[in-house]
C-alpha cells in the first residue's frame, strides 16, 4: 500500500544501471514511481525495456513522458550523427563524445523533481555513474550536488518546509561489475534491459559501442555470461 511506505521517483531507461537502481529503491521499501522518456532517441526499443523492468520489479507506477529533443539535436543519440564503434577504454575516457545528449539528465531530473513534489516523495532515484561510464558532465557527483541544491530553491514543498528533496545516486562510486553484482544479488534479470546506442531494427545489440562494450566489460569482471 502506497500510504504506508515512502516514495521515490526513479528514472528508468531500461538499460543496465537504472534497472540496478530501481531494484535498490525497491530493496530499501520504496514505493517505486518510475519515470521513462520518449524523447526522439534513435534507440528508442530501451523503452520496452524499461516496461519489462517496470513489471519484473512491480513498481506502483510507470510514467512514459514525451519530450521531442530531436528538434535541438545535437548528439549521436538524437541527430544523423554516427554512434561510435569500436573505441578503447582510452579512447572513451578522453572526452565527451558525441552519443552526450545536451542537459538530457538536468531535463529528466527536472521531470522528476515535478513529480515527486506532486506525489510528496523525498527521494528521487537516478543511475549515472562516475566510474564506468563514457565521459558525461551530467553524471558527475558535482552535477548531483548542484541540482540537489536548485531543488531545495526551486519547489514548494522545499521552501513551505514541507520536505526537501534528494537526489539518491547509489551506483555513482561503483564499477560496472559492482553495479552487476549488486543486481544479481538483488535478483535482478538482465536480460530484460537494453544498453546498446545503435541497435538493429529488430533490437539486437550492435555489441560495438561505447555502451554494449562497457557493459561486456562489467559481465567479464563480474566474472558471469555476458548479456547483450
Amino acid at each position: 500500500m502506497t500510504g504506508s511506505k515512502k516514495k521515490a521517483v526513479v528514472l528508468l531507461s531500461g538499460g543496465l544501471d537504472s534497472t540496478t537502481v530501481a531494484a535498490i529503491a525497491v530493496s530499501k521499501g520504496y514505493d517505486v514511481f518510475a519515470l521513462s522518456f520518449r524523447y526522439g532517441q534513435r534507440h528508442a526499443v530501451e523503452l520496452l525495456a524499461a516496461r519489462r523492468v517496470a513489471d519484473s520489479l512491480d513498481v506502483t507506477e510507470h510514467l512514459i513522458m514525451d519530450i521531442d529533443l530531436r528538434r535541438i539535436g545535437g548528439s549521436a543519440l538524437t541527430d544523423r550523427i554516427d554512434v561510435p564503434k569500436g573505441r578503447s577504454e582510452g579512447s572513451m575516457e578522453s572526452g565527451i563524445p558525441v552519443t552526450y545528449v545536451p542537459a538530457r539528465n538536468t531535463i529528466f531530473l527536472s521531470y522528476a523533481l515535478a513529480w515527486a513534489e506532486v506525489l510528496n516523495a523525498r527521494d528521487i532515484f537516478i543511475g549515472v555513474n562516475a566510474v564506468d561510464y563514457s565521459g558525461y558532465p551530467d553524471c558527475r557527483p558535482e552535477f548531483i550536488a548542484a541540482f540537489e541544491r536548485m531543488a531545495s530553491l526551486a519547489t514548494k514543498a522545499a521552501v513551505t518546509g514541507r520536505c526537501r528533496i534528494q537526489i539518491k545516486t547509489p551506483i555513482i562510486n561503483m564499477s560496472k561489475a559492482e553495479i552487476i553484482q549488486t543486481g544479481l544479488a538483488l535478483g535482478v534479470d538482465y536480460k530484460l534491459t537494453h544498453s546498446c546506442y545503435d541497435p538493429a531494427p529488430d533490437g539486437e545489440a550492435c555489441t560495438l559501442c561505447d555502451s554494449c562494450l562497457l557493459r561486456k566489460k562489467g559481465f567479464e569482471e563480474a566474472g558471469v555470461k555476458w548479456i547483450p
